[in-house]
């Protein structure tokens, strides 16, 4: 395996770039099936690109031994930066003498329906696990690496783990010029329900109300919502005709629920990033006239539960803003390490830093 540089005196790092999803899942899948929870963002993203899941029966997928085999047969050019049109992964890897490379950090550079995403970063490296000594040298690798890749109006925000966002960000402004945006876009805390933690509730609807998918005949409504929550989020603002555009796509792909209050949609629940055990709320929303009367819980714990106990995954995983009020109930439907609890393994805390003056997505 070929060395960029020597963060210490006994191991070596290198960088690999991946042009698509199959070759980054080649290597790289084991390590994320092992920390299947919080790997979900690059996991998830990565698995929506690959034509079947059925390509994760390859041999290449399941084996260690096999990822140390298949690094030192890839091509030269995936230690190369280049350009391209599309999505791509950056994986950097460390080796010692005598031991087999080991994944430290990825960084996915994906986009979707509505355009790109925020650049992503991941590590299966715990905060405590390792100092900024640790992360310094490897995030300003990748930075380096990615500034070859990519014009830097593109990285308009970096979303992961606060300590290696925080250091990329520093950095990628000193290099790049482009400043950090005053405020964080997002300050959150990821999160996980599982049937352990899970709390159920004997409380009833109200009489004709419904916690169901969205359908088609829902678009309008649905659409409206996922306006709204976007306004919300300040930073990345949806028009109607976009919204209808993502609330179609969530509906085909039977992605959102929605509370049914006789026919006014109060709530929608979106769950859009799925592994083998792990299922991702990404989206929930209550309209502001429909607030405080218990809507988002009915719905957070139905969806929560027919993941956990219908599709049998094992957790249930979710980012919420540090200041945000939903934390109240996510914690009564038993998502962990919110509202005061103790921050138990599993529970990160996850940053999203913008830079001023690039080209805005959305997400």
């Amino acid at each position: 395996m070929p060395a960029r540089t020597t963060p210490n005196a006994h191991s070596s790092s290198v960088i690999m770039q991946h042009d698509s999803a199959s070759d980054f899942l080649a290597v790289a899948y084991p390590t994320l099936r092992r920390h299947e929870a919080s790997s979900n963002i690059v996991l998830a993203h990565a698995l929506k690109r690959v034509s079947t899941e059925a390509a994760l029966s390859g041999a290449q997928f399941t084996s260690d031994a096999d990822v140390d085999a298949c690094l030192e047969a890839v091509d030269a050019s995936s230690f190369a930066p280049h350009r391209t049109s599309g999505a791509f992964w950056l994986t950097l890897w460390s080796s010692s003498p005598g031991c087999q490379p080991t994944l430290d950090i990825v960084l996915a550079c994906v986009d979707w329906t509505l355009g790109n995403y925020p650049i992503f970063l991941w590590s299966p490296k715990k905060p405590s696990e390792n100092s900024s000594s640790w992360f310094q040298p490897r995030i300003e690798q990748l930075a380096d690496y990615l500034r070859q890749c990519v014009g830097p109006e593109r990285v308009f925000s970096i979303f992961g783990m606060t300590s290696l966002v925080k250091t990329f960000a520093r950095y990628w402004s000193q290099v790049t010029g482009f400043r950090i945006e005053p405020e964080p876009f997002y300050a959150a805390y990821f999160s996980f329900c599982n049937v352990n933690t899970f709390r159920p509730s004997n409380v009833p609807l109200p009489t004709g109300h419904r916690l169901r998918r969205a359908m088609i005949a829902d678009l309008e409504q649905v659409a409206q919502l996922c306006k709204e929550f976007a306004d919300d989020s300040v930073h990345f603002p949806l028009p109607l005709d976009r919204a209808r555009i993502e609330a179609r796509e969530l509906i085909s792909k039977g992605q959102i629920w929605v509370y049914d209050a006789n026919g006014a949609l109060t709530t929608i629940c979106a769950v859009t990033r799925n592994t083998h055990r792990v299922s991702a709320i990404t989206k929930v929303y209550t309209t502001p006239r429909w607030r405080r009367r218990g809507c988002a819980e009915f719905l957070v714990r139905f969806v929560t539960a027919q993941l956990l106990f219908d599709c049998g995954k094992e957790s249930v995983v979710l980012y919420v803003g540090h200041e945000n009020s939903a934390q109240k109930v996510y914690h009564r439907v038993g998502f962990a390490g919110l509202c005061g609890d103790e921050k138990v393994d599993g529970v990160e805390d996850s940053l999203e830093l913008g830079f001023v003056g690039s080209a805005r997505g959305h997400w």
